[in-house]
């Protein structure tokens, strides 16, 4: 069993930025791919970002690319989501997911994980 928390979230102007943190328990994160989602209200849950086991791939929605980087550290069990220039429309409950062990390469879709965290509150004011 795997438990995910993540933390950092807040309230920041547009402009600004903010790390979030997800750390998972368990001893087959180093073999996981994370992931990164976001539900705003009203709106389903989209794909923010993905990375693989060892952190050689990663994978970008559009709306997030080159504003957001996402990153791990195995060694503490812990993945990032970086979020630069930050805007209104980013506002959202950020979840962070894992997948099956084992599995190579990044997961953009949410059906495809296992875990998920309890989500941490993001909100951009213009």
């Amino acid at each position: 069993q795997v438990q995910l928390v993540e933390s950092g979230g807040g309230l920041v102007q547009a402009g600004e930025s903010l790390r979030l943190s997800c750390a998972a328990s368990g001893r087959t994160f180093s073999m996981q791919t994370m992931g990164w989602f976001r539900q705003a209200p009203g709106k389903e849950r989209e794909f923010v970002a993905t990375i693989s086991w060892r952190g050689g791939l990663t994978s970008y929605s559009d709306s997030v690319k080159g504003r957001f980087t996402i990153s791990r550290d195995n060694a503490k069990n812990t993945v990032y989501l970086q979020m630069n220039s930050l805007k209104p429309e980013d506002t959202a409950v950020y979840y962070c997911a894992a997948g099956p062990a084992g599995r190579v390469g990044v997961i953009r879709e949410g059906r495809d994980y296992v875990y998920w965290g309890q989500g941490t509150q993001v909100t951009v004011s213009s």
